[in-house]
């Protein structure tokens, strides 16, 4: 330790956050660290030249007239607001923000001598209550949606504050430290005096900036919020609007008229990293799976967007089409849809635009739809505007049995076969022919489209009748921004929204903001009122159908909890779905892990068949253990009247005199071993529970798929390590089915 030099020792004592500990390990340390120099290095190399002199008010007796003025030359900030709160928390007139000693542990002589460094530099300084530089700093931000003669402090009166009297917050534990930030947003031309105070421009808090520039004031223009946006980029080269802020201020394009006039404006002077027609188009095409279309407010904005910013893109063209006829019920006029077709310019609507509109989602009614190509869309037959009954009856029924592809379709395929009967039988024919599943053609590869939950289903070729249409290349915009500067995601929320977040959180956690919103375009697309699709099969076909048990295959393969429970969670055995073997099977095949929810089945006493035509040919049981019955058995007896005289009750039969009770303990092995005679003990014939045969049934063929798997892995494993040679893993593993 002796052998250390100076410099060294320096640089360890600065790396503690209390070197208090170090220096009673021998006297040289000790001694080093009474030198005033070691001390005011030790502040301003750990701390930085901002907080240097907070933290050092706080260290006590440690601080000293010769610290501070080393302090002083060595660069430490040292401001009027610092020296404000420091007088108020000594004397114990105000603690601001500080819960501790701080300051009232430095010796008084010292803090004197404090006090006349900052009478010296700063002349007579108010020392009232809300009368700090803080306070005048809070004042300017709570008026900033106040006209300019209703303000108690201009900008002016704050460029003084940061030239003269170097304000800056000092303490990251100051809330003023995260809404500083703020000031800038509302005159940028604070800056180079920020900057000069030692304020660093952090990237998190750029869209907190840039939406109070963009936000929604009286007395705010157009060209004032251009020029803040252009004076702020030119003065701090980091800072730029993000495509985040913009998409914001496009979503309240017609209720904030000067926020989202300035940023064409921006767009037009090329000030912008991107380019904003790109932009209006990707915002646009976040809709087509959002249940905010079917809102009246958005869809205004959405329209008001394209007139501003048209685009070919197929994609935008279908949300355009549900903003005019959604939700697309008998009180959809046709007369109002042509013209609002017009005015939009989106041209003639075809046959595959209407699939496109009513496969949707959020298109639960029909009738609107078909009035509308009753009368204009061009028929194949006539070809003239107007379709024909039959290819109506044709596009609903290819419609219908789409539809059956999406979950949330089911009160629409209601409503439909209640008013086309026909399309009933054009479901069962397209499940039968389309969706029905062979254990010897399943396949990982192949996409098993009914029963998929929310977040399986949600693919974009869901959206589309011939799948998601091609990007056109020719009316696209092209983004201006370099491709290794990120711009920020893109969302549905409007400005006046994210600014109401941003200022419900507490100002201290805006040191922990991100840089971007959160996107929004994960969230679950299905109705909130919606029916599901596999709910209603079974409604419509009944638990013992065909068509609900390709339904229920399809729900195992793809692991959908929702269909499972429906089909086979209900309390009355009648009500629910048979599993069969052939599922297990087909999970083998696939590799796949069962659901739970098969186990569950099979514990209750599920039925045990090997496919579904077991139970679909036979309504009743084809496995139920048979019991001997008596040769003759009594017609049951009428109901005795009221008013019949009471008849004495009839002796029991001798035989139950006779019958030999079981010892055997409840729920034991001993209880399933036990046999029950008929007639006396006349019988040898046992009499199982159909539950135990059911489960009894269930272990033995699957303990037998279980055994297949296993050496088909082994098979393959030995295989493996054949082709890599002696000594070599084979790295192959257990499939999901085998371990579980």
């Amino acid at each position: 330790m002796d052998r250390l030099c100076d410099d060294v020792l320096q640089l360890i004592f600065d790396e503690l956050a209390y070197p208090g500990d170090l220096i009673l390990v021998c006297k040289r340390f000790h001694h080093f660290s009474q030198d005033p120099y070691v001390r005011a290095h030790y502040f301003m190399e750990r701390h930085g030249a901002t907080q240097a002199l907070y933290h050092a008010l706080g260290r006590g007796k440690v601080l000293t007239e010769r610290v501070l003025d080393i302090l002083m030359s060595s660069g430490a900030h040292f401001s009027r607001y610092l020296v404000q709160v420091a007088f108020h928390h000594y004397f114990y007139t105000r603690t601001h923000f500080i819960k501790t000693n701080w300051v009232r542990n430095v010796p008084l002589s010292v803090f004197t001598y404090f006090l006349k460094l900052a009478a010296d530099a700063y002349g007579d300084i108010p020392r009232g209550k809300m009368e700090d530089d803080g306070a005048v700093f809070t004042w300017f931000l709570q008026e900033s949606r106040y006209s300019e003669s209703s303000k108690r402090v201009t900008w002016e009166n704050v460029r003084d504050l940061l030239d003269k009297y170097n304000f800056i917050p000092f303490s990251p534990k100051d809330p003023l430290m995260a809404q500083f930030p703020l000031a800038l947003a509302l005159e940028p031309r604070l800056l180079p005096y920020a900057v000069a105070n030692g304020f660093y421009m952090d990237s998190k808090y750029r869209n907190f900036i840039f939406r109070k520039m963009f936000e929604r004031v009286s007395d705010r223009t157009a060209d004032t919020i251009a020029e803040n946006v252009r004076e702020l980029c030119r003065l701090d080269s980091t800072m730029f609007v993000s495509r985040t802020v913009a998409a914001e201020v496009c979503m309240e394009a017609k209720y904030n008229s000067n926020g989202y006039n300035a940023l064409k404006s921006l767009n037009v002077t090329n000030d912008l990293v991107f380019n904003l027609g790109a932009l209006v188009q990707d915002l646009l095409k976040l809709f087509y799976k959002s249940k905010s279309v079917t809102q009246k407010p958005t869809q205004d904005v959405l329209r008001h967007l394209w007139k501003d910013f048209p685009s070919s893109d197929p994609t935008v063209r279908l949300v355009m089409l549900l903003t005019v006829f959604l939700p697309g019920d008998n009180n959809l006029n046709v007369t109002n849809v042509r013209e609002q077709l017009a005015t939009l310019k989106l041209g003639q609507i075809t046959k595959t635009d209407m699939r496109n509109l009513m496969i949707n989602p959020y298109m639960e009614h029909f009738n609107g739809l078909v009035d509308y190509m009753r009368q204009e869309v061009v028929s194949d037959v006539t070809h003239k505007k107007g379709m024909t009954s039959s290819e109506v009856l044709t596009l609903v029924e290819e419609v219908a049995c789409r539809c059956l592809e999406i979950g949330c379709k089911g009160r629409m395929l209601q409503r439909v076969c209640d008013t086309y009967p026909s399309a009933r039988k054009a479901i069962a024919k397209a499940v039968s022919e389309i969706h029905q599943v062979d254990v010897d053609d399943v396949s990982k590869d192949r996409k098993y489209k009914l029963c998929r939950p929310w977040y399986r289903g949600s693919e974009d070729n869901d959206f589309f009748w011939d799948g998601l249409p091609s990007r056109t290349e020719g009316a696209d915009y092209l983004s201006k921004a370099p491709s290794n500067q990120f711009l920020g995601a893109i969302g549905h929320e409007s400005l006046s929204a994210m600014i109401r977040q941003d200022e419900t959180v507490p100002t201290r956690a805006r040191r922990r903001m991100y840089l971007e919103a959160p996107p929004s375009t994960n969230l679950p697309i299905i109705p909130i009122d919606q029916i599901n699709v596999g709910r209603w099969i079974k409604m419509e076909f009944g638990s013992r159908s065909s068509i609900t048990a390709v339904f229920l295959t399809h729900a195992i393969m793809n692991d959908d909890s929702m269909v499972l429970d429906e089909y086979l969670s209900p309390t009355r055995p009648a009500e629910r779905v048979p599993l069969t073997f052939k599922h297990f099977q087909t999970l083998a095949a696939l590799r796949q892990a069962p659901s739970y929810a098969l186990f569950r089945y099979i514990e209750k006493g599920g039925e045990f068949y090997a496919n579904e035509a077991d139970y679909i040919s036979k309504p009743i049981s084809v496995r139920k253990p048979e019991i001997k019955k008596e040769d003759s058995v009594p017609p049951p007896k009428a109901a005795r009247s009221p008013s019949s005289p009471h008849r004495p009750r009839k002796r029991p039969r001798r035989s139950a005199a006779t019958i030999v009770h079981s010892y055997a303990v409840p729920g034991s092995d001993d209880e399933a071993m036990a046999v029950d005679t008929i007639d006396g003990g006349q019988g040898d014939e046992k009499k199982v529970h159909p539950v135990d045969a059911h489960l009894r049934l269930w272990i033995k063929y699957l303990g037998e798929l279980l055994k297949v798997e296993h050496s088909k892995h082994l098979e393959i494993k030995r295989r493996l390590m054949q082709e890599a040679g002696p000594g070599a893993k084979s790295g192959y593993s257990r499939t999901s089915f085998s371990n579980h």
